[in-house]
C-alpha cells in the first residue's frame, strides 16, 4: 500500500525562492521571467509548488507549472485545445504531447505566447 506523500510545512513562495536559488544565474534569469510572464497573464494566480517544481493555482485549481532544465525552461500543461489553437505561434517550438512547449534558454522567451496560452484556456 502507498503511503501517502506528506505535505511540506514550507510556504509554496518559500519552495520557489529555494527552487529559483538553485538554478545557474542565466537559467535562473530565465526562469524568473517565464515566473514573470505567468504573473501578468493571470494576474489572480496564486503561487504554488507541486511535482517538484513551482507552479500557479487559478481560482483554487492547478493552473500550470514551470521550471528549468540543462537546456530549456518547460511551461506546462499546455491542453490539446491550446495547442491547436495557436498551432501557428507555436511552430519551431519543441512541444511534447502531453502539453510541454519547451523554451530554449539561449533564445529571448517568448511571453507573448504565455499572454496567448493563457487567453486560449491552458
Amino acid at each position: 500500500m502507498r503511503q501517502p506523500v506528506p505535505k511540506s510545512k514550507t510556504p509554496p513562495s518559500a519552495q520557489v525562492e529555494t527552487y529559483l536559488a538553485a538554478l545557474p544565474a542565466d537559467t535562473r534569469r530565465h526562469v524568473q521571467e517565464l515566473r514573470d510572464a505567468i504573473r501578468a497573464a493571470a494576474p489572480g494566480a496564486v503561487e504554488s509548488f507541486g511535482y517538484g517544481m513551482p507552479a500557479f493555482s487559478l481560482d483554487g485549481k492547478p493552473f500550470v507549472w514551470y521550471g528549468a532544465w540543462k537546456h530549456h525552461s518547460s511551461f506546462y500543461p499546455l491542453s490539446q485545445a491550446t495547442t491547436h489553437a495557436l498551432a501557428s505561434e507555436l511552430e519551431g517550438y519543441d512541444i511534447s504531447g502531453k502539453g510541454t512547449i519547451r523554451f530554449r534558454l539561449d533564445q529571448p522567451l517568448p511571453t507573448a505566447l504565455v499572454e496567448a496560452a493563457r487567453q486560449s484556456g491552458s
